[in-house]
């Protein structure tokens, strides 16, 4: 079996106390089925504090916020378990936060959460290089094996495309999506020729609306809001800053959710979350590590939200490849 994984995976090291936006904060933990016994058994002043805030719900279980904080958090900024009982005692939701984990069967994707500020960081200022393993064991891949050949062949070629200084940053986030319909043929059965950026980018300013910010943010305002500063930069799109770093951002949403596609077949509705997510946060106001966070957090980490924008893809007036190429210039 094959274990791969970008090369800032393991330079990543929880900050901690020192982190501007921890994990603990505003989100409610699911736990595992094994932890909830765990804790719901555990003796002392943990166990009943444990006890106090756990709830399930829908045949999940959770623990309830405390005053938009996981009950666990002390003001030190650190959690009681671990302090109290070490890192193996935590669920494992908490064990493995900020790291992804994408099994195939015969090979094995790892990565970081961009809702993680460290991660997001790390995103941000590292070129990464994906680096392979090889691992025993393994079990019988259940995808298409065509439809995984395809993705896995085109990927690299998306990265490159948002790689290529010689495209204006837009340019880049523009040429990804007209590529990904590419793909999209092909994976739809289609016969395709080679890809032509110039004349997709001609396409693409065909294809292009006037691009309206408002009803995209508007779109954004109606799902689930986790966070209230996220409403409030929602409320304040601006003139566009095409900073380098959203084909960064771009370069990790290609990296974690292109093979996706391989579970229901839609490449295209992927990418165009990622750049309704890109064309909104060049919009909104504030430094972009932290945008890209709270975007991440909001959507990528909430699956409601995140089933709303991929369901969404090819109905809602926000996302449509008019609007979408109108605001990516």
């Amino acid at each position: 079996m094959e274990l791969r994984y970008p090369s800032y995976y393991k330079a990543f090291s929880c900050i901690a106390d020192r982190c501007p936006d921890s994990c603990c904060h505003e989100w409610e933990v699911q736990v595992d089925a094994d932890s909830a016994a765990r804790y719901r058994s555990m003796e002392g002043t943990l166990g009943d504090a444990l006890r106090e805030h756990l709830y399930d719900e829908d045949g999940e279980v959770y623990l309830r916020n405390q005053n938009g904080r996981c009950p666990m958090w002390r003001e030190d900024g650190l959690c009681r378990i671990q302090a109290e009982m070490g890192h193996e005692a935590l669920c494992a939701v908490c064990q493995q936060f900020p790291r992804l984990r994408h099994d195939y069967g015969d090979f094995v994707e790892l990565g970081l959460e961009l809702s993680c500020p460290e991660a997001a960081r790390l995103i941000l200022t590292e070129r990464p290089e994906w680096v392979t393993e090889a691992l025993p064991g393994g079990a019988e891949p259940e995808y298409d094996a065509e439809i995984m050949d395809i993705l896995q062949k085109s990927r690299p070629y998306a990265q490159s495309l948002l790689e290529n200084g010689d495209h204006s940053v837009p340019d880049r986030l523009r040429l990804l999506l007209m590529y990904s319909y590419h793909v999209q043929a092909a994976i739809d059965g289609a016969e395709i020729a080679g890809f032509d950026p110039a004349a997709a980018l001609a396409e693409a300013a065909q294809f292009a609306g006037p691009g309206d910010a408002g009803t995209l943010a508007e779109y954004y305002l109606g799902l689930e809001i986790l966070t209230e500063r996220w409403r409030k930069k929602l409320a304040a799109p601006g003139a566009p800053d095409w900073e380098e770093g959203l084909c960064r951002i771009a370069r990790y949403g290609v990296d974690r959710h292109w093979l996706q596609a391989v579970s229901d077949w839609d490449l295209c509705g992927r990418i165009k979350l990622l750049l309704s997510g890109c064309a909104l946060m060049a919009r909104l106001p504030g430094p972009l590590a932290l945008k890209a966070q709270l975007w991440s957090k909001e959507i990528e980490n909430s699956a409601d939200n995140l089933d709303a924008l991929l369901d969404g893809a090819y109905s809602e007036p926000a996302l449509t490849d008019a609007n979408l190429l109108g605001l990516l210039e």
